[in-house]
């Protein structure tokens, strides 16, 4: 009972406290050719999302401004809609911090003083990050020039105490690639990079003072060195923040066994990617082998790994992100996919004590109701009438940066709603970004639905659950998937899984489908399967053509040519980022080309396809 008074009595003193209101922007506003600009917008932002996820770990406390899109404030819109009458915010003030010395005496009393990293050692900001959530710490670059923010917090100003070190006190290297790795009896690996994380792992990973149901993959330090390979604010440190309140393990690793990194190009062949699997085979063990891991984040494609621009590779984007997944997967681990576009996303940290409905019920639709609406015959067939069914796969909303940023634009679109949108969203993303999926609930109209994004409560390549598991030889990971996806696809009402990304990972066999049908028995589309089968009751349609050509005349023909080569009266299109408008000029263009297109809402079309399934199997020989 005393703990009880005391969650309420803290539950009641943050609805009272203001929100305090720190505005970051200034940190997008530098000269990428001034490292000395450079260098202080990563400092700042690094060392202010390690204190915001400290401060927000228990309560919603500190907010800031950073993200913008669409000639907008994000994170303004979200605290706006947030604050009006009836919402959750309504009766918190707001009380701006004018600087970041303001802003750490504020909560001073939080904080246990601050880790310093190695500029000459990138990775070492991951760790950083990550011992910053372990012990209370603000994540502060080492840089003793008069300017640096190391000087103005470390060496004058507040003083803040260091009480964690991963650099010498003489400012040279802890990490060096040779002999030992600090601290531990274990050779180097010749890599300064994998051995930083390998410390990490011995000293807060196989200690349990890290959380490893959670991880970041984000891009490290190494940013600086080529700030302008993506939007101003890819370094994504504004996104640690959720990661470190849950005092997850951070890192960024590459995945191919046959080239070294751009950022590690003396490294081993193959020793990142053998770094990687003692992390993940390490979280397995301490937290995802009944859970599963959750990682934020995704391969830093424009600044490594990958072959475009300077990232000094020769794997393309989606390799790399395929493999990554397929590595992953193996170990238990989901990504919730900040991809680069709109991968940066702010306060998560205080967004994740938006307080969610037990549920958000959907309708399904009922035979009755297919007879009325003159899709089913009285005698149960399907009264096709020459016509041709489609869906459209609404994404990628598999990401809750991207939701946090691209809901604003679309779902306010006054176009939503004229025609039935599939929208497909992990579900997994209540945990960053709730309050936007419960908005979505609360405004929508009777033609949005909500099924799962790829592939499922989180991104990953369900095959490589299934046994026997190449690359880690693990147990059968999918009755911890079944486990992890159940309650959150029940908490959001949904039952079809809209897209299966299959990637370099075997498909789907029985077992795998029939972990699908505990969660999502209304349907999936996976890659690696036939064009349509039934597995039980549960409708299994394979993934087809992506449509997302801008113009609309092309998107349609691309649309019409393709209905015209399948067979299959059921036709499935993925769009990536296509507004309410888009959707409603494509249909009106395929009705002026062909009338017998008819665009259903997904449970119109999934039952439909169950009954036909099920008329196909009952099919005299």
């Amino acid at each position: 009972m005393l703990i009880h008074h005391l969650l309420s009595f803290m539950a009641v003193c943050a609805i009272s406290n203001p929100i305090e209101v720190y505005d970051l922007t200034y940190a997008l506003r530098f000269d990428a050719n001034n490292r000395e600009q450079v260098e202080d917008a990563w400092d700042h932002c690094h060392a202010v999302s390690t204190l915001q996820g400290i401060v927000n770990r228990d309560q919603p406390r500190l907010y800031i401004r950073f993200v913008e899109n669409h000639g907008m404030n994000i994170d303004d819109y979200w605290l706006d809609q947030n604050s009006k009458p009836g919402e959750w915010l309504e009766d918190r003030p707001r009380k701006n911090i004018p600087d970041i010395q303001a802003l750490i005496e504020t909560y001073r009393s939080d904080i246990n003083g601050v880790v310093v990293y190695d500029p000459a050692v990138p990775a070492t900001s991951n760790l950083a990050s990550s011992i910053a959530g372990a012990e209370d710490l603000i994540a502060i670059r080492y840089d003793a020039s008069p300017n640096s923010l190391y000087s103005q917090i470390v060496l004058q100003g507040p003083q803040l105490p260091v009480k964690a070190r991963l650099i010498n006190e003489d400012g040279s290297s802890l990490f060096t690639g040779k002999d030992k790795i600090p601290g531990t009896d274990a050779p180097s690996t010749g890599s300064a990079k994998c051995d930083a994380y390998l410390w990490l792992k011995h000293h807060y990973m196989d200690t349990g003072k890290l959380n490893c149901e959670y991880a970041g993959f984000y891009l490290d330090a190494y940013w600086i060195e080529n700030p302008r390979a993506a939007n101003p604010n890819h370094h994504t440190l504004t996104n640690h923040d959720y990661f470190v309140s849950k005092r997850a393990f951070f890192f960024d690793l590459g995945v191919w066994e046959d080239e070294t990194p751009v950022d590690d190009p003396t490294q081993k062949l193959g020793e990142d990617l053998k770094t990687l699997k003692a992390l993940l085979l390490n979280a397995y063990h301490h937290g995802g082998r009944e859970k599963m891991l959750h990682i934020g984040g995704f391969t830093p494609w424009a600044n490594k790994y990958t072959d475009h621009g300077n990232a000094g590779g020769k794997h393309g984007g989606v390799p790399t992100e395929w493999e990554f997944s397929r590595i992953v997967s193996a170990y238990n681990g989901y990504v919730d996919a900040d991809a680069i576009g709109m991968g940066a996303m702010a306060n998560a940290s205080f967004w994740q004590h938006y307080p969610l409905d037990e549920q958000y019920p959907q309708p399904w639709v009922t035979h009755d109701d297919l007879v009325k609406r003159g899709y089913l015959n009285r005698d149960g067939s399907i009264n096709f009438d020459g016509r041709e069914f489609i869906i459209f796969y609404v994404g990628d909303y598999d990401s809750a940066a991207w939701l946090y940023q691209m809901a604003p634009k679309f779902w306010d679109d006054p176009a939503r709603g004229e025609v039935p949108m599939m929208w497909s969203i992990s579900p997994v993303l209540e945990r960053r970004a709730g309050m936007v999926m419960a908005r979505m609930r609360k405004t929508a109209t009777p033609n949005d639905y909500f099924v799962a994004a790829d592939n499922g409560a989180g991104y990953l390549n369900p095959g490589m659950l299934q046994e026997p598991r190449p690359i880690s030889g693990l147990p059968s990971g999918l009755d911890a998937w079944a486990a992890h996806c159940l309650p959150i696809y029940q908490r959001w009402g949904m039952s079809i899984t809209g897209f299966v990304i299959d990637g370099y990972a075997p498909g789907l066999n029985e077992d795998g489908l029939s972990c699908y049908e505990t969660f999502s028995p209304n349907g999936i589309v996976p890659q690696k399967i036939p064009p349509f089968m039934l597995h039980h009751q549960m409708p299994v349609l394979r993934a087809d053509h992506d449509v997302n050509e801008g113009n609309i005349n092309a998107a349609a023909n691309h649309i019409l040519a393709r209905v015209k080569d399948r067979d299959l009266p059921f036709h499935w299109f993925r769009n990536i980022l296509k507004s309410p408008q888009w959707y409603a000029d494509v249909v009106t263009a395929l009705k002026e080309k062909n009338p017998a297109i008819e665009l259903l809402d997904a449970p119109t079309f999934f039952e439909l396809l169950r009954i036909y399934g099920t008329a196909q199997e009952n099919k005299p020989e």
